[in-house]
Order: C-alpha cells, then sequence, then structure tokens
C-alpha cells in the first residue's frame, strides 16, 4: 500500500466517524434529522452555508476551468457575494414563515404559501430529478480524485463504494448534524491544503506568485482577460446572473436545511454579513489553475488532473495524500448535505405519508436507494447523466418567480396556477434549449432563456385574470343576490 492511499483510507474513516459521533436526540423525528430541530447557533449554520461553495467543483473544476480559461474562471468570486447580500434580505423571511408554519422541505413552503398540492409535489419530483445528478457528480469526483493521487483505477472504484457508505451511514444516524460536524473538518481542511498549494506550488515552479503572473503576462496574455470563445463576457455574465438567482432564491432543495435550521433569523442575518469574506478564497484555486496553465500549458491532457499532476510533482506522497482527504471531504459532505435536502422531499411531498413515524421510515429508505442508484450509475455509467448536469440548477431557477411573488407581505403577489404554469413552461424552455435548441442563445444560459419566458407566461395570466375578474360593484351585487 502506497502512502498516498493510506493517508487517504484514515481521512476517508474519520470523516466517517466524526458524522457518526453527532447525533444528540435518539427519537423518529424528520424535523431533528432534517433540520437540526432549528435550534443551530451561528457558527454551524455559517459553515453549513459557506460549505454550499466549496465542492468537488471548487476543489477540482475550478482549479481545471482557470486552467483552461484563465480570468473567466473569476464568476464563483463576482456571484457569490451578491448572493450572499440578496440572501441577507431572503432567508430571514423565509426561516420566520418556515418556523412559524413547520416547514422542513422547500416543497412545504410552495404547497402552503399557493395552497397546491400539486404544487408541492411538483417542487419535490424537480428537486429530487434535477439534484440526482448533483449527487453523482460528487461520487464519481471523489473517484477521480482518488486515481489521480494514486493511479490506480481500482483503487478509486473502491474509495467510491466505501466512502458513500460510510455517507449513507453517518447520514442515516445523524442527519443534517451529520453533515454540520463534518463540515467543520472539510472546510478546514480544504483551506488548509489550499493555501499551503498556493504558498508552495508558484513558488516551486517560478519562485512566487508574481513571477507566476509575469509569466502569465508574457506567455499567454489573452488568459488574463475575458476574451471572445467558449468564454465570452456573454458566458461570463449569464454565468453570474443565472447563479445569483438560484442562491438568492434557495432554488435548489438542499440548499433549504442551512436556513430552516437556524436558531433564528438573526442568527442567519449575522452570517450574511461575514460570509462574503469568506467567498474571497475561491480565489486559491483559481491561482492554482493559473499555475497548472503556465507548468503544463496543452499538455495537460484531463485539466482535471491538473492539481494533483502539479501536487506529485513538488510535493511527497503523505501530502499529496492530505490533499487528495480534502478533495474527498469536499465529495463526501457535500453529497451528505444533497442526500438531507431531498430525501424529506421525497417522504413528505411526492409519497406524502402521513404518519411522522412513515415519513421518517421512507426518507430513511430514499437515502440508501438515491445513493445506491447515484453510486452504480457513478461506476457503471459514469457519463449516463452528464448532459443533465446542464439542467440542475438553469432548471431549479425556474422557482425563482414563484418564491419571489410568495416572500413578501401577507398575500402571494401571483395565483397558483401562474406559478405552475410559469414554472412547467421555464423548465420546458431550459429542458428544450439544453438538449434540442429551437433558437440560437450563442453562450447565453438557457437558465435566463427560461427565466424570461416564465416571467413572460406569470405576467400575461396575471394580466389576463384581471381583465377576467368581475368588477367590485358585480361581484357585491351577486354576493346581495
Amino acid at each position: 500500500m502506497t502512502s498516498v492511499l493510506a493517508v487517504v483510507i484514515v481521512g476517508t474513516l474519520l470523516i466517517g466517524c466524526l458524522g457518526f459521533l453527532s447525533r444528540r436526540r435518539s427519537a423518529i423525528d424528520l424535523g431533528e434529522w432534517a433540520v437540526g430541530g432549528r435550534r443551530l447557533g451561528m457558527a454551524t449554520t455559517w459553515l453549513l452555508q459557506a460549505g454550499e461553495s466549496f465542492t468537488t467543483f471548487t476543489f477540482v473544476g475550478l482549479v481545471a476551468l482557470s486552467a483552461s480559461v484563465g480570468t473567466a474562471s473569476l464568476y464563483p468570486l463576482v456571484y457569490t457575494p451578491l448572493a450572499y447580500l440578496g440572501l441577507y434580505l431572503v432567508a430571514p423571511v423565509l426561516w420566520r414563515k418556515a418556523a412559524g408554519r413547520g416547514y422542513i422541505t422547500q416543497a412545504d413552503f410552495f404547497e402552503d404559501v399557493y395552497r397546491s398540492r400539486f404544487f408541492g409535489w411538483l417542487v419535490g419530483v424537480l428537486g429530487t430529478v434535477f439534484l440526482l445528478p448533483y449527487l453523482q457528480l460528487q461520487i464519481t469526483g471523489l473517484g477521480q480524485i482518488v486515481q489521480f493521487a494514486t493511479g490506480d483505477k481500482r483503487s478509486a472504484d473502491w474509495s467510491m463504494v466505501g466512502a458513500f457508505v460510510l455517507v449513507v451511514g453517518f447520514v442515516l444516524w445523524s442527519g443534517l448534524r451529520g453533515v454540520a460536524i463534518t463540515s467543520y473538518f472539510k472546510d478546514a481542511i480544504m483551506l488548509v491544503v489550499l493555501v499551503v498549494l498556493v504558498a508552495v506550488l508558484p513558488a516551486h515552479f517560478y519562485g512566487g506568485i508574481p513571477h507566476l503572473f509575469e509569466h502569465v503576462q508574457a506567455a499567454m496574455p489573452e488568459a488574463l482577460s475575458i476574451h471572445a470563445g467558449s468564454h465570452s463576457a456573454t458566458w461570463f455574465a449569464s454565468s453570474v446572473l443565472i447563479s445569483l438567482v438560484g442562491i438568492v432564491f434557495l432554488t435548489a432543495p438542499h440548499n433549504w436545511p442551512s436556513v430552516l435550521s437556524a436558531r433564528s433569523a438573526r442568527v442567519l442575518r449575522r452570517n450574511y454579513v461575514v460570509l462574503p469574506l469568506y467567498s474571497l478564497c475561491l480565489v486559491l484555486p483559481v491561482v492554482l489553475g493559473f499555475v497548472a496553465m503556465a507548468v503544463l500549458g496543452s499538455r495537460s491532457g484531463n485539466a482535471n488532473a491538473a492539481l494533483f499532476t502539479l501536487a506529485q510533482r513538488a510535493l511527497p506522497g503523505w501530502l499529496v495524500g492530505v490533499v487528495a482527504v480534502g478533495g474527498i471531504a469536499a465529495a463526501m459532505v457535500p453529497a451528505a448535505g444533497i442526500l438531507v435536502g431531498i430525501c424529506p422531499l421525497v417522504a413528505r411531498n411526492v409519497v406524502r405519508v402521513r404518519s411522522e413515524r412513515g415519513q421518517y421510515r421512507t426518507n430513511q429508505i430514499t437515502v440508501v436507494l438515491l445513493t445506491g442508484l447515484a453510486l452504480v450509475l457513478a461506476l457503471l455509467r459514469p457519463d449516463s447523466l452528464a448532459n443533465l448536469l446542464l439542467l440542475t440548477f438553469s432548471g431549479l431557477s425556474q422557482l425563482a418567480p414563484a418564491t419571489a411573488a410568495a416572500l413578501f407581505g401577507e398575500r402571494v403577489l401571483i395565483s397558483r396556477t401562474s406559478a405552475v404554469l410559469g414554472t412547467v413552461v421555464g423548465v420546458a424552455v431550459v429542458i428544450v434549449q439544453s438538449f434540442a435548441p429551437v433558437l440560437s442563445l450563442g453562450q447565453l444560459s438557457p437558465g435566463l432563456a427560461g427565466l424570461a419566458v416564465n416571467i413572460v407566461v406569470i405576467a400575461g395570466l396575471e394580466a389576463a385574470r384581471k381583465v377576467l375578474a368581475p368588477a367590485p360593484e358585480a361581484a357585491e351585487a351577486v354576493e346581495g343576490a
């Protein structure tokens, strides 16, 4: 056994053990399991919310994107702080509604405010279907990280199986609290690893960060600007906008537990004051991407392997293993968070089990089934759901208009018919434009096209409803008769 693989095994087991140690109550209570009994404080909810920005994409994908396109990869540093500013206003309102009405899932909110069981069911189905590819992505990403670090495909497959057996175990046992405790470890090791790599790799290859960017400026100046091509200014702006809409209006169901679990709305507001500063850490993988671009150039082959290719050249084996553990944590913990976000949707809003005990059992069965399905697909058909990833956030962002219309004030601003039809049409546009486009959007996100049509449908239906509604005098006459 190599030192890299030994460190990977120990780190994976440590993450699993932390998840198991976090359970507080033994009662079968879906509210405790999914939202921590709404008693979590600032530090824990802060890490849950911050951790949603640090996944395998941040650790591997953002390095690869930076190595491929340069400055255009900075788009997360634009939308993330702006999203936290929007959440400062939105999240406390949602928390108060949820605390007052007992919401546990995203679909509970839509079902209640629009008084539509169908809308709740639809949101549950959309959230489950669209986030399954994201769950598979975490599993596939973990396998790639182990393979890049060890060079052994067999070890990668066994690591995927072992890691996600542990994830299923601690999610079943601890729920959201397991995600919270492992988030402490995940963010700590990720930040340490990224800081060490940013300190070591530029110095090792170029004598420091200033010399690195001097080399980039001289050899590939186009990398320091957002240029025409596959990642132009249009791509950059639309990526920022669709991501911003999705985060501010919490359109992904796995973003709800970190909000609903807070002890108070004040806890959330305090978090969103500090979180924009934390998002600056996203610049670290971008810098590492520039190192990969400068050192490996077009010879990098698989861009996702760039980080580990550099690490193997500059670091001892055991430290490469620590880097891999950081990536493994960035896969296991977000995967656990996804399960906590979507499995209660199935139990409460899709299958609609009535009793609390029945909901809890259905939820636990769903954890096993969804993880098993994603794991099998990751092992046997790793690319089978790749195209669906195009839909994950663009599709879910179609819930934003219906969310915004129900946030402020006592009354919902639009009818349930408008909300449902706008959402359905918006999702349909995203699906068509992603797989069989009827219009050329260039590099504009299909999610934005769907949102535009979504809003037009809602506006048209609301205008028609007002025109067709009886005048107040006529309504009073009917009532008098």
